[in-house]
């Protein structure tokens, strides 16, 4: 049967930014013909390129996936300043815990995310090599955990089915399993060695790990369970990895995150490119610049937004001198004053004059905040952070990769398996190790409260916050700005969009 041109038409405009075509369209072609048209005439790097960048609206941008994980969490407030940063109570209702189903930045997470699925998933529909197409797997299950872990509802399509069909939709712990199922096929298709920006190997494990850690977690959030054979799975997967001699704790932290970190970090397993001077392209959203314009004041250099910042609970979770906390940055401190970690107290530019606020009085950063439903602030209100040291030699473009998987995780999921199983010591000699290379004390002992707040001062503003502590039992708890919430807050809301074209999608409970 004839397919006519116009339809070939359409398959060659979604492909015209990424493919080399001859204009070869004035007759009409069979399916099979166009198939090997498209197959013939495709760059599958340039699509797999686009698969790639296509995390970086859902993951980078402040507002969308990476909000969703912190601002709902004990690590990330963003206060309303006079007029600056209300956004008709978009933050503050995150922190709060009282989002409502048409929550703006949660429906745009949940399409960005869905994108991606599509777009990774859509690669496989061509000629590829069997790398090219474990990459594109791997994007894709990576996207799959994410919205599974929001959402627990996720849409999927197999490559080649009819697009005019709606999307079946894997639940919970269905989702992991395909996630695991599918990781595992692919593993030995990926490459073993860096670079640390493409998917590889060594990445596949840590999601294996993060699958089978949280797999009793999805399946009911209110009350987890934990196999022994999954933490085992996680347990085995973590000795690979360490067992291979490729990664290392950095005695120098925040090197994991400074420009050219794929290269000089020890720890990182995988990341997202973003080389510097290079426009990733639009609607990719702020690039990692946004990890620290979004905190920092507008008289400091870099100058930011003056938005986010930590809680004071959980700065004070600090002891004095663990690394991870901050000071002083070579490249950094030496060319603008700005420190690294958390900013408290009186701001300095490079040689050493105090810096003011827009008013003229001191920027000095203050741990007390005005409480988030009501509470005004001013403009120093808050302890900033600056996980990222910036990158001041290329623009707006930085060399910064964005971190998914540090070696620092792959050890602490590995003590919480232990701990999870019985293995106390063993988890806290995994956790002392880790400490003893961050500059803090010794613990005599370790239970599970004690592990997550390890984790959050390893793993702070990486955008793993809201999913630990919901596995551990804390996300809906009590804390600065935010009272008891209800049971319906362990899962964000379908975005009323999707539930209307797709009817395998239902509403999450109590939305």
């Amino acid at each position: 049967m004839k397919s006519h041109k116009y339809l070939v038409l359409l398959g060659l405009a979604w492909l015209c930014s990424c493919t080399n075509l001859d204009e070869h369209l004035n007759q009409d072609l069979t399916k099979s013909e166009a198939e090997a048209y498209l197959n013939a005439h495709t760059d599958v790097n340039a699509i797999l390129k686009s698969a790639y960048d296509g995390l970086r609206l859902p993951f980078l941008d402040q507002a969308q996936f990476w909000a969703a994980q912190e601002h709902t969490s004990d690590e990330v407030l963003g206060p309303t300043r006079g007029p600056d940063w209300d956004d008709n109570g978009v933050w503050r209702v995150l922190h709060s815990h009282q989002w409502t189903a048409d929550h703006a930045f949660l429906s745009a997470s949940f399409n960005s995310l869905l994108q991606e699925v599509f777009t990774s998933s859509n690669i496989l529909n061509f000629n590829t090599t069997p790398q090219q197409a474990a990459e594109a797997r791997f994007l894709r299950d990576f996207s799959m955990f994410a919205v599974a872990d929001g959402w627990n509802q996720v849409p999927y399509r197999a490559p080649g089915e009819n697009l005019l069909n709606a999307p079946q939709v894997l639940k919970g712990s269905a989702a992991l399993d395909f996630v695991i199922s599918d990781l595992t096929a692919i593993l030995n298709d990926l490459p073993a060695a860096p670079p640390v920006n493409k998917a590889n190997q060594d990445a596949a494990k840590v999601l294996l790990m993060k699958a089978y850690l949280n797999k009793g977690t999805f399946a009911n959030r209110q009350s987890p369970t934990f196999d022994a054979g999954d933490m085992n799975q996680v347990i085995s997967l973590a000795d690979a990895i360490i067992n291979s001699g490729k990664y290392s704790l950095d005695g120098n932290y925040f090197e994991n995150f400074a420009p050219n970190n794929d290269a000089n970090s020890s720890e990182n397993i995988w990341t997202l490119a973003t080389a510097a001077g290079v426009n990733p392209g639009p609607n990719t959203g702020n690039g990692v610049r946004s990890r620290w314009f979004c905190t920092l004041h507008y008289n400091q250099n870099p100058s930011g937004w003056n938005g986010f910042t930590t809680l004071s609970d959980f700065y004070d979770s600090f002891e004095s001198g663990d690394v991870r906390k901050g000071g002083s940055y070579p490249g950094v401190t030496d060319v603008s004053g700005l420190k690294v970690g958390f900013l408290i107290g009186q701001q300095y530019d490079q040689n050493g004059v105090a810096l003011k606020d827009r008013k003229g009085n001191d920027l000095s950063f203050t741990p007390e905040i005005n409480p988030v439903e009501t509470g005004n602030n001013l403009e120093v209100t808050g302890i900033r952070v600056v996980k990222y040291p910036p990158d001041f030699a290329n623009g707006d473009f930085k060399d910064n990769d964005y971190v998914f998987f540090r070696y620092a995780d792959v050890l602490l999921m590995k003590a919480e398996a232990l701990l999870r199983t019985g293995n106390a010591s063993g988890a806290l000699d995994i956790v002392n190790n880790l400490r003893t290379v961050r500059n803090a004390s010794q613990l005599g002992s370790l239970d599970l409260d004690g592990l997550l707040a390890e984790r959050g001062r390893e793993l702070y503003w990486e955008g793993w916050r809201r999913q630990d502590m919901i596995r551990f039992g804390h996300f809906l708890d009590a804390r600065q700005g935010k009272a008891v919430s209800g049971p319906e807050r362990l899962l964000f809301p379908i975005p009323a969009a999707a539930l209307s074209v797709n009817p395998n999608l239902e509403q999450n409970p109590g939305y």
